[in-house]
C-alpha cells in the first residue's frame, strides 16, 4: 500500500494555450485540484515554491484554505527553499496551518534550488554569516525552525505584559503538537539523504539527483533511499520515517491523453548539469495502462518508498488534472499493489 498525491509547480501564463494564465487562476485551480484529488481518493496535494516566478510561491495561505476546503487529504510542500524564510514567523504560519487542517500538513523543506535572480534570498534580507554558505543559512533557518515548532519555551516573558503570561519562557504560538514529526527534507544527493535521517526528517526525493554513478535513476533513488533508512535506524529514533518519491507518470486511456503525452511514450533518463555539477533526472512514463504497469513495476525507488507524488502539469486545468489522478488511481495502482 501506498500514499498517492499529486505535486504541482503551479505554473501561470499569459498563453492562450494555458488554463492558468494568472496568479489567481493558479492559486483558485490549486485549491479546486486538492478538492478533486480528496474527491477521487487520493492522499496528498502537494505545491511547490518558487520566489520572482510565475509559479505558487508563498504556501501558507494556499495550504490554510486548501485545509479549509477539505477534510481527509494531505497538504504539502515540496519544497520550500529555507534560505528565503524567516525561521519563527515561519513556525506561527505553519502552526496555524496545521491546526487549520486539523493536524494534515506535510512541511517539505530543503536548502533551495537553482533561482529565477542572482543570490534572491539577499532580497528578502537575508544573507549568509562570514564563512558560511547560503547552504549552511539554510540549516540553520531549519534548525531555529524546528526550536520554533517545538513547543518548548524559550522567550523571556516582559514582567509587565499586555495580558497575563503563563508560568516561564514563552514558546511560538499558535503551538500544533505533531507537526515536528511531519517534516520532510528535500534530499538530491545520498550524502544528504543521511543527513536528513540522522535530523530525524522523513525524506522527500524528486524527479533529479545531484548527483550521477551511471547507474538508472530509479536505481541511483532507492540507493539513497536505504542509506537514508540505514541511517535512521542507527540514529534510534523511536517512529517509522516516511519516504516520498516524485514522478511523471500519464497513462494514455483517451484520443487526449494520446495528443498531450505521445511524445512522451519512450522518454529515458538525462543527465545534465546543476549548481556546477553533474545530475541525473528521472525519465516521464507514459503509454498505455498496461505498458506502464510493467515498466513502473521495475522501478525499484517506487517500491522502495511508501509514498508517490505525481507531478502534474496544471496549466492543462483542473480537469485534465483530476482525470490523470484518477487514471493512475483506477489503471495502475490496483495492478501494481499500491491500493
Amino acid at each position: 500500500m501506498k500514499k498517492i498525491g499529486f505535486l504541482s509547480f503551479g505554473h501561470w501564463s499569459p498563453s492562450p494555450q494555458s488554463e492558468a494564465r494568472s496568479a489567481s487562476d493558479t492559486l483558485l485551480q490549486s485549491i479546486e485540484l486538492a478538492v478533486a484529488a480528496e474527491e477521487l481518493g487520493a492522499d496528498g496535494a502537494y505545491f511547490r515554491v518558487h520566489h520572482f516566478a510565475r509559479q505558487l510561491a508563498s504556501p501558507f495561505p494556499l495550504l490554510s484554505a486548501a485545509a479549509a476546503r477539505t477534510s481527509r487529504i494531505e497538504l504539502g510542500t515540496g519544497v520550500i527553499d529555507m534560505r528565503y524564510e524567516n525561521p519563527l514567523y515561519m513556525a506561527e504560519d505553519a502552526g496555524a496551518a496545521d491546526l487549520i487542517s486539523g493536524g494534515r500538513l506535510q512541511l517539505g523543506l530543503s536548502r533551495g534550488s537553482p533561482e529565477q535572480v542572482i543570490d534572491g534570498y539577499r532580497y528578502f534580507g537575508f544573507e549568509p554569516a562570514e564563512g558560511s554558505t547560503d547552504a549552511d543559512m539554510a540549516r540553520e533557518h531549519t534548525r531555529q525552525f524546528f526550536e520554533g515548532i517545538g513547543g518548548e519555551g524559550f522567550a523571556r516573558p516582559n514582567p509587565r505584559p499586555m495580558f497575563p503570561n503563563p508560568p516561564g519562557l514563552l514558546r511560538i504560538e499558535p503551538h500544533s503538537p505533531g507537526l515536528r514529526d511531519r517534516i520532510w527534507w528535500g534530499a538530491g544527493s545520498r550524502a544528504t539523504a543521511e543527513w536528513t535521517a540522522e535530523r530525524g526528517m522523513n525524506l522527500m526525493s524528486s524527479t533529479l539527483l545531484t548527483e550521477d554513478t551511471g547507474v538508472p535513476f530509479h536505481q541511483l533513488q532507492a540507493e539513497q533511499i536505504h542509506r537514508f533508512r540505514a541511517a535512521w535506524d542507527a540514529a534510534g529514533h523511536q517512529r517509522e520515517p516516511r519516504v516520498s518519491v516524485s514522478r511523471s507518470i500519464f497513462p494514455i486511456v483517451n484520443d487526449l491523453d494520446r495528443q498531450f503525452f505521445w511524445r512522451d511514450r519512450h522518454s529515458t533518463d538525462q543527465v545534465g548539469h546543476i549548481d556546477g555539477g553533474e545530475a541525473r533526472f528521472g525519465r516521464t512514463y507514459a503509454g498505455e495502462p498496461d505498458k506502464l504497469v510493467a515498466e513502473l513495476a521495475e522501478d525499484e525507488a517506487i517500491a522502495a518508498a511508501d509514498t508517490l507524488l505525481l507531478t502534474v502539469p496544471n496549466q492543462l486545468g483542473v480537469d485534465y488534472n483530476a482525470h490523470v489522478i484518477e487514471s493512475v488511481l483506477t489503471h495502475l495502482a490496483p495492478e501494481l499493489g499500491w491500493r
